[in-house]
């Protein structure tokens, strides 16, 4: 089968599975291993933001998005000429991928016949259920059953290491300018972790929100886990963040890596965010997972 990914959390899924290999085309923002890197064709391609400040990104998000002008390019010609069979896609969220929509039409302008699957996971047994998806759609679901049993296993192994502990309050920041608190699935994260998840939105879309509100909430904690960075990104925006919250801990998370892409590495986002919360309880987490600013 061949495969294309629209989104980078989707392409994990494809290689926890072993389908790396029929793995045709992907993003410019798919993390591949570097000897697969020159064989995928990318096929949407997006702005460099890299040089941005989170404010400057904020107002480009937002003046593209008022102007009705989508923030993702497909590349339709390249797509056609890679004859998937099967297309993942999403419609969750505007800001982070291609929504669906545009693929299906792409597709039914150029006559290819791929199927598409939507992955649009909004709370962490979700995201499970979309792993399962996709193996029932390209055909191992046996692997996805095993893939999913092997994380439900893990976060149950963390749930009793800290089960009758003091639950943290623990608020999420994952916007800094403007701040936006956490929703989706990374309150679930808290939670599993063995935190209190304060300030933010389980099961919904994250909301821009005042400083104040989060103050308000009296966190224990604050995590920082900017949405599209790793922990050298959230790390800076992290020390931005601290200010606002005197003599209360603040955390950076490696977002990319370990909160924000809705696939398998999310058991490693709860296993780092434990240790975080409950460090006697639980392994120590790598190095490049998470970093005390404040």
């Amino acid at each position: 089968m061949r495969l294309v990914s629209l989104l980078p959390s989707a392409t994990e899924i494809v290689y926890a599975l072993g389908l790396g290999d029929d793995l045709v085309g992907v993003t410019f923002e798919c993390e591949l291993p570097p000897a697969d890197r020159a064989d995928r064709t990318v096929v949407v391609g997006g702005a460099d933001t890299r040089g941005m400040t989170p404010g400057e990104i904020d107002a480009y998000v937002r003046g593209r998005l008022a102007a009705g002008e989508d923030l993702y390019t497909l590349h339709a010609d390249a797509l056609a000429g890679l004859d998937p069979d099967l297309i993942l896609t999403q419609d969750l969220c505007r800001v982070c991928a291609l929504p669906s929509g545009h693929v299906s039409d792409a597709l039914d302008h150029l006559g290819c016949r791929a199927d598409v699957l939507s992955l649009d996971p909004y709370t962490l047994d979700e995201v499970w259920q979309s792993i399962l998806a996709v193996g029932a759609a390209a055909g191992v679901p046996d692997r996805a059953k095993a893939l999913v049993g092997g994380l439900r296993d893990r976060l149950a192994a963390v749930a009793a290491a800290v089960a009758g502990r003091p639950r943290p309050r623990v608020a999420v920041v994952e916007w800094t300018d403007p701040p936006f608190t956490a929703g989706h699935w990374i309150p679930d994260l808290v939670h599993a972790a063995g935190g209190e998840p304060v300030a933010t939105r389980p099961g919904a879309r994250s909301v821009q929100v005042d400083w104040s509100e989060l103050r308000d909430a009296a966190p224990d904690v604050v995590l920082v886990t900017p949405c599209g960075f790793h922990l050298d990104g959230a790390v800076a925006q992290a020390r931005a963040v601290a200010p606002h919250f005197p003599g209360t801990p603040v955390w950076a998370v490696d977002a990319d890596a370990l909160v924000v892409r809705p696939g398998p590495r999310l058991a490693d986002g709860v296993e780092a965010i434990a240790a975080v919360l409950h460090p006697r309880a639980v392994p120590a987490p790598p190095a490049d997972a998470v970093a005390r600013v404040a």
